[in-house]
């Protein structure tokens, strides 16, 4: 299709009011994607052009979020919201450029495969004038219908205006629309809305086009594609449908989940082969795994990259900027944020490790805590490659550990340790003997005299 011009125009000016939130519809995300997003990601894999973004509720919103995903977009506003066909042709500057494509979507439609599109404007390409997307269902009330006259499409009937013999098709109609760009502006400005919500249909272009004589015609894809979100309890189903199938993309590439439906993605998780995961795992964005990498039940990561042979977790919280290199570990109940691991590093357990380096080959013990933040600015810990700290250290930032220091366990470090040194920071131990006897009597005896 590269040789043949596209123009996608995106329909988001709905108001989505079923959502019940202060935030656009298409901007409800989907493994961490906004819908919208989903959306251009298709187009862009069917090499469908230009985008025209029809906004009308939230305008600003959509169009500053879409600006950072689809650089370039074109925005035009749908000051009433007077039907789909009608919504269309607010992007008719763009449309009367003169595309041998245009291609009409739908924001909310976050599941539209690649293939559809491209099979809609491979359609085009064949001589087709209209290529509607339909699916099959065995339980089509509700859709409207796609009527054929053996390969043609005649119409689309909505199902309350379906004889009884048309409600038995289960061919229906999945909203998207690729139209010839010679007849795009005539087909749409001939659209009237002598219905009853005195709306303009894009749905009647197949009829006007079919009464013209112009090759009409519909292509089958999954209902997936066709899937459009008007509340929560879709938000979550269509997420469920997305989460299946990355899961079994994933372990078809070489990667083992013990219990794959408590594993949750991110649209842009990549994990490399021979890694497994425990179940309860949850990946936010930015997230990049080697091979061979172990992740423990019950772990969270975002923003964070992990090297190859790693171990993580259990119960691990990976935050954004954590760099795990080759071979590190980081136990249970360990959190790194704005941290590289270097190789063969371990941080086994109960630790908080932030804005720090910790260099190749260290052992943090447990309770180990990176004390970088003074109330007003985050301060770096530079833990050198050997280094031994001790079980309930605190390090109170900025400081540097040099290579192969120890330092010894309960201690509250704020000075920097020399290479190979070793440091105390903590109160001398004082032991009275008997004392431990007496004030438990006392206390003891103040206690019954309260009863």
């Amino acid at each position: 299709m590269s040789e043949r011009s596209c123009l996608s125009v995106i329909l988001a000016a709905g108001e989505g009011t079923r959502m019940k939130s202060a935030t656009p519809k298409v901007l409800h995300r989907i493994a961490g994607l906004e819908m919208l997003a989903h959306v251009v990601r298709a187009l862009n894999a069917a090499g469908a052009g230009d985008k025209a973004l029809v906004v009308g509720h939230g305008a600003e919103a959509v169009q500053t979020a879409s600006a950072a995903f689809a650089p370039g977009i074109e925005c035009f506003i749908q000051g009433e919201r007077l039907g789909t066909g009608h919504a269309v042709l607010a992007a008719r500057t763009a449309i009367a450029r003169g595309y041998d494509d245009v291609l009409v979507t739908f924001g909310d439609t976050p599941l539209i495969a690649p293939e559809a599109l491209g099979a809609m404007r491979a359609g085009l390409a064949s001589g087709a004038d209209v290529v509607v997307m339909g699916f099959r269902t065995e339980s089509p009330s509700g859709y409207g219908r796609l009527i054929l006259d053996g390969e043609r499409l005649v119409a689309i009937r909505e199902d309350k205006d379906c004889s009884e013999e048309e409600r038995r098709i289960t061919f229906c109609n999945g909203g998207a629309m690729a139209i010839s760009g010679a007849r795009a502006l005539e087909l749409l400005d001939a659209v009237g809305n002598d219905n009853a919500k005195g709306e303009y249909y894009l749905t009647d272009i197949v009829g006007i086009a079919s009464q013209k004589g112009l090759d009409v015609r519909a292509i089958e894809a999954d209902f997936e594609s066709a899937l459009g979100i008007n509340n929560r309890a879709e938000l979550a189903g269509a997420e469920a449908i997305w989460q299946e199938r990355r899961r079994k993309a994933i372990m078809l590439d070489g990667v083992t989940m013990i219990a794959p439906e408590t594993v949750f993605l991110s649209h842009d998780t990549v994990i490399g082969r021979d890694t497994l995961l425990e179940p309860n795992v949850f990946f936010g964005p930015g997230v990049v795994l080697g091979e061979n990498v172990t992740i423990l039940t019950s772990c969270h990561l975002e923003g964070a990259r992990v090297g190859d042979g790693v171990s993580v977790g259990p119960f691990a919280r990976l935050r954004p900027g954590a760099d795990i290199m080759e071979g590190a570990k980081i136990g249970n109940f360990v959190e790194v944020k704005k941290t590289t691991v270097e190789p063969g590093a371990k941080i086994p357990h109960l630790s908080y490790v932030g804005d720090a380096r910790v260099g190749a080959k260290a052992n943090l013990g447990a309770g180990t805590i990176t004390c970088n933040y003074d109330g007003f600015s985050k301060h770096f810990t530079d833990i050198g490659p050997g280094a031994f700290i001790g079980t309930n250290s605190s390090l109170v930032a900025p400081l540097k550990i040099g290579a192969g220091a120890y330092v010894a366990s309960g201690s509250v470090i704020t000075d920097s340790v020399p290479e190979d040194a070793l440091a105390f920071g903590r109160a001398r131990q004082s032991t009275r003997q008997g004392l431990g006897k007496r004030l438990r009597d006392r206390l003891a005896a103040l206690k019954a005299a309260k009863s």
